[in-house]
């Protein structure tokens, strides 16, 4: 049995999330149709992580087992033209045995995309938050600034997969306006060894609190130190959210 590393980039706009659903598509579902076609075999495909309904990633990391001999490239290629047009497979590469997508992964970028126009853009609807009032974003990078290190994020993470512990580290943090060169586009970029379930978006959805001048720079830290969701902002809607990149140990090259 050999196990192949997959790196897609999906539009998640029109999925349930990544995780197979009884009664709605899903990102994982239709990886595992396309491998069955492509290697007559039923193979169960295990993500990084779990990405919510509406989230889209461009360097999601997924593994599955295959008594397939098709070499990667030949792999990659036909996968591809079995994907629907809004899933891609970017890379395929064979991994020793012990390779996990989810245990195996030390670090994760996400990244949220903002749009403060007056008028919403109507060609970056599925892809950004519109907040039409405007917001600072120096501000926010400053107030973020404070959740850098080791800490416990219970304050940033709402009910869903159940953890051993609350305590991440965030390695970078950063709040930037101008993205692609578009004065109204806003990106903020997480990157930690791991994150509780919605707890970019509530990041996200706090620190806008602070680009409105709804709360001060220094709220962030109180809201850290609580260790309590509700003192809080709310939770970012999905659809600005990236998974941007899974950092492993090694990087295994195409076959």
């Amino acid at each position: 049995m050999r196990t192949i590393k997959l790196t897609l980039a999906y539009d998640g706009a029109a999925y349930a999330g990544w995780q197979v659903q009884s009664r709605e598509k899903s990102i994982q579902q239709v990886v595992e149709t396309a491998i069955a076609k492509i290697t007559g075999e039923t193979s169960r495909v295990t993500a990084s992580g779990r990405t919510d309904a509406g989230v889209h990633a461009l360097g999601q990391v997924v593994a599955f087992r295959t008594q397939s001999q098709l070499p990667t490239a030949v792999l990659q290629r036909a996968l591809n033209a079995a994907l629907p047009r809004d899933i891609a497979v970017l890379e395929a590469c064979e991994v020793p045995e012990g390779f996990h997508a989810t245990l195996s992964a030390k670090r994760k970028r996400y990244r949220y995309l903002l749009h403060d126009a007056p008028v919403r853009d109507v060609f970056r609807r599925r892809t950004t938050w519109h907040c039409p009032r405007g917001l600072d974003a120096e501000a926010m990078h400053r107030a973020a600034q404070s959740l850098l290190g080791t800490h416990d994020f219970s304050s940033f993470q709402t009910q869903g997969s159940p953890r051993k512990t609350a305590v991440r580290t965030v390695f970078d943090i950063s709040v930037r306006r101008g993205f692609e060169g578009d004065p109204h586009l806003i990106a903020i970029e997480i990157e930690a060894d791991g994150f509780l379930y919605n707890m970019v978006r509530t990041i996200v959805g706090s620190l806008v609190r602070v680009g409105l001048h709804a709360r001060s720079e220094g709220w962030i830290a109180e809201v850290l130190a609580a260790r309590d969701r509700r003192a809080a902002g709310p939770t970012a809607p999905p659809h600005g959210l990236f998974l941007v990149e899974v950092k492993y140990d090694e990087h295994p090259k195409p076959a």
